[in-house]
């Protein structure tokens, strides 16, 4: 038989396969799996030629998938955002913000755009915009929480051009004083557009630039363990405009991801003619296994978008929503297109169904895959519904970064099945796992695999009993090969089984054994997609590809990196050349109520908490020289 190109030994895998659940080597030949199982039998594939890792007895598992994330969209700026993913303080955060602050050169803006709650901080609370105009009395900031609301300070209100004649937009506030006179912050009522026209104010990168930045998300992806996501387009997302970095990216073979995406109209009332157009271009799941489209939506017509800001009312959608959504879901079905719909609430799901059943009734969906997004409230009789006619449930970890504000509303029993993840299984649905990144959750795996084990948000609260909590088998299968339904590629990717696409990831830590609390924390020293390797950090850093630095060479990403985490190493980049290294002599003499030793832990992380007059300036006085 034919050498294999790669064999990886002495590994604990877990293969998502129920015939052969675990193994211990694996062998990859032209991209895919040729064998699984003892390293005795694997190694009848080893030729001359062939690349040995050893594993030393880490946990493998395959790659994770993405069933739900803004890439493309999210490529394009990553090198122009700061992280607060993951920061444990308000003051730690402050901290990057204000050194950001001093290496950003003007006109350009420093932005926090989502990934963050503020009940992950200590202090349990946002930055004020007095502290704000502190830290930054002349360089624009911008900083995006949740779909709630978003944060200007008065050099980002003027460059903005946002001034007391502005008026309110529909469904959005612009905060003012009692002169009338934006004060910075902005609020979704529930409509976020007010916040994201905001954000697209500020300058954006060249095209070289992007084209840099959309590689550098796709390895820190990698980075934490992921080899496939499904983009569901986005707003201010246009086809075929902005998909042009990550085509020219897929044609000269730099992806790093298997990306399909779904295309998301831009259009309030020109919906139907955007599909029209679009399918006119584009045949269903058209491409290759590594770029390909993969349907409609998230977005189908506006009038059936129900925002999901848990901090106001559920939104009444319009009465002119069925006739609207009946005609784009009739034209997809009759081109066999795939399409997916957001939907937060019951009451738009229950409606959007009415139209679906109407359809089908026509033109039946005949195995056409088609789902909801998110679904936080759906109830027991739409998930048959939805059964019936063959749709599944994506489902993301929104609910861990707003999961104090729907108690707040809606009450803690209410909160114990939203969403309902063990009742949608039960049913028989395809459910898959995703993030729903960048603008509101994390980009981070890890959380979501948290949340699903442990029913935590990432402030800590539980919300759900042991009636809603999966294992971490049940979980990790979401993200593997539960999501391939997702992207049409049942079979060809999501377990570690002979024939199948060869892309996995080995764990820093074991997954399985890790406290539950640790979860949130682990990633991926070595990955690999097709048999390539695509990262490698710790004891597999040699096996790694050259890592670009992020390009302009005053992005935070090359200070920050990506997604914080406690061990610098585990870092899309190391700390930079220069950095100091040496441990605090002293910092806190005695616990802090705000912060406990987390000025210890934010200095590890790369945070410069040797500047006690700016952590002072928050109001800790913990410092003990």
């Amino acid at each position: 038989m034919d050498a294999a190109d790669l064999i990886v030994l002495n590994a604990r895998i877990t293969t998502m396969d129920p015939e052969r659940p675990q193994a211990e080597a694996l062998a990859v030949r032209e991209g895919r799996f040729v064998a699984v199982g003892e390293a005795e039998e694997v190694m009848a594939w080893r030729g001359t030629g062939t690349r040995v890792i050893d594993a030393r007895g880490r946990r493998l598992i395959p790659g994770l998938i993405d069933s739900h994330i803004h890439v493309i969209r999210g490529g394009l700026s990553f090198n122009l955002e700061l992280r607060w993913e993951g920061v444990p303080t308000l003051a730690d955060a402050m901290a990057m913000l204000k050194e950001q602050v001093d290496r950003t050169p003007a006109p350009q803006w420093v932005r926090v755009v989502g990934g963050f709650s503020e009940q992950q901080f200590a202090e349990k609370r946002l930055p004020t915009l007095d502290e704000l105009n502190a830290v930054a009395p002349h360089t624009p900031v911008f900083i995006l929480h949740l779909y709630d609301r978003a944060l200007l300070n008065a050099a980002a209100l003027s460059a903005a051009g946002y001034d007391r004649d502005t008026p309110n937009p529909p469904g959005g506030e612009i905060q003012r004083d009692s002169a009338g006179r934006p004060t910075g912050l902005l609020l979704a009522r529930p409509n976020a557009l007010l916040l994201y026209s905001a954000l697209a104010r500020g300058p954006r990168l060249d095209p070289d630039e992007q084209l840099n930045s959309s590689r550098l998300f796709m390895r820190e992806l990698n980075r934490l363990g992921v080899t496939s996501v499904i983009d569901a387009g986005g707003g201010f997302q246009n086809y075929p405009e902005d998909y042009r970095i990550i085509d020219r990216l897929a044609r000269d073979g730099e992806l790093t991801l298997r990306i399909v995406y779904n295309l998301f109209t831009q259009n309030k009332g020109g919906e139907l003619a955007d599909f029209q157009r679009w399918t006119e271009m584009l045949a269903p799941l058209a491409g290759s296994e590594m770029y390909r489209h993969n349907g409609a939506g998230e977005m189908l017509v506006f009038s059936a978008a129900d925002f999901e800001d848990f901090r106001e009312p559920r939104p009444e959608l319009p009465a002119d929503m069925e006739p609207d959504l009946e005609a784009v879901v009739r034209l997809l079905v009759e081109k066999r297109w795939p399409f997916r719909m957001h939907a937060t609430y019951e009451e738009s799901i229950a409606r959007a169904l009415d139209v679906f059943e109407k359809v089908n009734r026509e033109i039946p969906f005949d195995g056409l895959h088609w789902w909801f997004d998110h679904a936080e409230t759906v109830s027991p009789r739409s998930i048959e519904r939805i059964k019936t006619l063959g749709g599944g449930i994506a489902v993301q970890h929104r609910m861990a970064f707003q999961g104090e504000y729907f108690v707040a509303r809606y009450g803690a029993e209410a909160a114990r099945n939203t969403p309902p993840i063990r009742r949608m299984l039960e049913a028989g649905l395809p459910v898959g796992a995703g993030t729903d990144a960048t603008r509101v959750a994390s980009y981070n795996p890890w959380t979501s695999l948290a949340w699903l084990v442990t029913g935590k948000t990432v402030g800590g609260m539980r919300l759900y009993g042991e009636s809603n909590l999966l294992d971490r088998h049940a979980a990790l299968r979401l993200w593997t090969r539960a999501n391939s339904w997702f992207s049409h590629d049942e079979g060809r990717k999501g377990q570690i089984m002979p024939g199948q696409l060869a892309d996995f990831a080995l764990l820093d830590r074991d997954y399985f054994g890790v406290p539950e609390d640790e979860i949130g924390g682990l990633y991926a020293e070595l990955t690999v997609l097709g048999g390539r390797v695509v990262h490698g950090s710790g004891d597999f850093a040699d096996q790694a590809p050259p890592l670009p630095p992020a390009s302009p060479d005053w992005s935070p990403v090359n200070r920050f990196g990506g997604h914080w985490h406690a061990n610098p190493a585990a870092g899309l980049f190391t700390r930079p050349a220069g950095a100091p290294l040496r441990q605090l002599a002293s910092c806190c003499a005695a616990p802090c109520g705000v912060h406990g030793h987390a000025h210890e832990r934010a200095y590890r992380g790369g945070v410069p908490a040797e500047d006690r007059g700016f952590w002072g300036a928050l109001g800790c006085a913990c410092w003990a020289f």
